[in-house]
């Protein structure tokens, strides 16, 4: 998920510098969107952890 949220950030500022603001504004916040979706997943992974097999 992480790897996504870094290629639309990519894309946005690719985007930024050939002047293409409306495709700006969507990666941006899709990025956005995906790190945040990301770092909750992590936190709840990082809470929960492996649980041993009985």
């Amino acid at each position: 998920m992480l790897h996504w949220a870094l290629t639309f950030f990519i894309l946005a500022i690719i985007a930024g510098l050939l002047g293409f603001s409306q495709i700006v504004g969507t990666a941006t916040w899709i990025a956005q969107a995906l790190f945040v979706v990301f770092l909750i997943l992590a936190v709840i992974s990082l809470l929960t952890g492996r649980k041993p097999v009985m």
